[in-house]
């Protein structure tokens, strides 16, 4: 205080106070091996209970799955562990011999090839549309879209059902109103997948939409600007600005989508039950049947790692195919 008490008289005598001292910066103290430990200890507190759930209701069904595809696991091991013989790769081979098998692959492949690609498509289509700085009322259509994704699947289903119904069906009436005979869109072979796929179409690409938007946000508006300037069009700017600044997002849409498509399950199941003439199985009502209808666990298993092992490798390829990300 009483420094403060001179300062001001010496200015007031009209004497410049002597300059004060540059504060010395502080040494940051190095951190110990007790430091490390510590931030160690705390970060295992804060991932323990996540890497634990992961554990058991993840990595445990796996290793259980792979185990249990070298067994006979059937109906009578349920009651008794004691019938639970081990078979190798018979399950396998056995797989690998079952027309059905690869009925369901070709189905299964089929879906995510077919309607992978158009629910990306009509995903971006959206995105563009309603990102698009002309459009009022953005939050609304953003939601609109997106409501198909949160419904119930079943829910979703059951009602496309109706609207595929040969007879009753809105699709069929407007053919009717365009002079085309009826289409028995889930009884007919050549048209159950197609149907499938654009139902599954209209539950996804909301989501995949959304992506979309928040990948078109993060492109700069210099980019687009410099362009218009320099004369380029609509379709050269989606081109050459768009398109590559949407690479990163689009490789995970593209891998998100592929990984659920190849999961392909509660569509056939509640639409057509695998039918007509097994043109709707995939994989995975293939192994709901072998395990929950024939009770034949270890071969449903064996079916759950072929489609681990397939989805892992289209994974792989996707990864390794990725576009490098734009400044």
């Amino acid at each position: 205080m009483s420094r403060v008490l001179d300062t001001a008289a010496d200015v007031a005598r009209g004497v410049r106070p002597a300059p004060a001292e540059p504060a010395r910066p502080r040494r940051r103290r190095a951190l110990t091996r007790g430091d490390a430990g510590d931030a160690g200890a705390a970060a295992l507190v804060f991932l323990g209970p996540a890497l634990f759930l992961i554990g058991v209701f993840f990595l445990l069904p796996v290793l259980a799955a792979f185990l249990l595809s070298f067994t006979d696991f059937d109906i009578y091991a349920v009651a008794d562990l004691r019938n639970t013989r081990f078979v190798g790769l018979r399950n396998y081979a056995e797989l690998l011999g079952t027309p059905l098998f690869w009925t369901a692959l070709k189905n299964t492949f089929y879906f995510a090839l077919v309607g992978g690609p158009l629910t990306i498509a009509a995903s971006l289509g959206a995105a563009l549309l309603v990102n698009h700085r002309l459009v009022r009322f953005k939050t609304l259509f953003r939601t609109i879209y997106f409501l198909p994704f949160v419904t119930t699947l079943v829910a979703v289903a059951l009602v496309w059902r109706y609207l595929y119904h040969t007879r009753y069906g809105l699709l069929n009436y407007g053919l009717g109103l365009l002079g085309l005979g009826p289409v028995d869109w889930l009884g007919d072979p050549r048209w159950a997948m197609p149907a499938i796929i654009l139902m599954a179409t209209w539950k996804n690409f909301g989501y995949n939409m959304l992506i979309f938007i928040a990948g078109l946000q993060a492109i700069p508006d210099s980019l687009y600007e410099a362009a218009r300037i320099d004369g380029a069009s609509a379709w050269q700017r989606f081109r050459h600005i768009t398109l590559p600044q949407l690479g990163p997002t689009t490789f995970f849409v593209c891998v998100i989508t592929m990984i659920g498509y190849l999961q392909l399950f509660v569509e056939p199941y509640v639409m057509t039950a695998g039918g007509p003439l097994r043109s709707t199985t995939s994989l995975v009502l293939f192994m709901y049947e072998e395990g929950f209808r024939w009770w034949r666990m270890g071969m449903a298993a064996a079916i759950a790692v072929v489609l681990f092992v397939i989805i892992l490798l289209a994974t792989l390829v996707q990864f390794r195919f990725r576009p490098e990300e734009r400044p």
